[in-house]
């Protein structure tokens, strides 16, 4: 059986952060597991407060779990602080498991889901020997200082991730995204579905990227894969709070 580990921030309402990745896991029929990075109190639509995990308490469940079980695949999100961040990656450095990184900076609300001071170590330790690192535009601008697309792929490649895809889903226009490889570079072409704004797609489609790996797919055919996924769980989207929709999750 494979597996695969998400190190995220929790969700009580199940549309992001650990509660959706352990769903994908499942739904793409890879065991799940996970160590939340935070609590949160949010609803759809929004984020009220964050809790951060005590960092040896994260360190801890990792150095456990590894000694116990050893995932295919593990997938980044929510980091919090970089109290939190030192103690993952200075588990995860020690193991030889391909890492997805979700670099959550902010909820879709605004809010801040990493403090600043992350932001040198984030690049430095979690996104260096990422197998891929998947920010939005928005977030490939923070990290890279450029706008650009091609350019951030190239500047993340820089600094030491294995392939980086600048997602589009978030941008005004097209819903393309920009994968690049130390092999090569490719659009990804998209069609942006109409309707309310989707809660978790981040997570989901960097977790549906992890289970693919941990299933043994290449990494371009995995985020292929996990991209029409998404496209199809986003058509299916349903609204079940008060705020944003709910991902309609399916087999993948």
């Amino acid at each position: 059986m494979q597996s695969a580990l998400a190190i995220a921030g929790s969700d009580p309402t199940g549309g992001a952060g650990i509660q959706l990745d352990l769903q994908v896991f499942a739904f793409h029929g890879v065991h799940g597991m996970a160590v939340p990075t935070a609590l949160t109190v949010q609803t759809t639509a929004g984020v009220l407060r964050t809790l951060p995990v005590f960092p040896n308490v994260v360190g801890e469940q990792l150095t456990a779990l590894f000694d116990d079980i050893r995932p295919d695949a593990i997938k980044i999100g929510m980091l919090a602080t970089d109290d939190v961040l030192l103690r993952v990656i200075g588990v995860l450095e020690r193991i030889d498991v391909p890492r997805v990184v979700d670099p959550v900076l902010q909820a879709s609300d605004g809010s801040f889901l990493l403090e600043r001071r992350a932001l040198g170590n984030l690049v430095d330790r979690v996104i260096h020997g990422a197998a891929l690192v998947t920010p939005n535009r928005s977030e490939a601008e923070v990290l890279t200082g450029t706008s650009d697309p091609e350019e951030a792929a190239r500047v993340l490649l820089d600094l030491g991730a294995r392939a980086a895809l600048i997602k589009g889903g978030h941008a005004d226009g097209s819903a393309d995204d920009f994968l690049l490889t130390k092999q090569s570079g490719c659009w990804l072409r998209g069609k942006r579905v109409e309707g309310g704004a989707v809660h978790g797609t981040g997570c989901a489609l960097s977790s549906s990227i992890a289970a693919r790996i941990a299933r043994g797919e290449e990494l371009e055919l995995a985020v292929r894969g996990a991209k029409r996924w998404l496209h199809d769980a986003i058509s299916g989207a349903e609204q079940l709070g008060k705020g944003q929709l709910h991902l309609h999750l399916h087999p993948g």
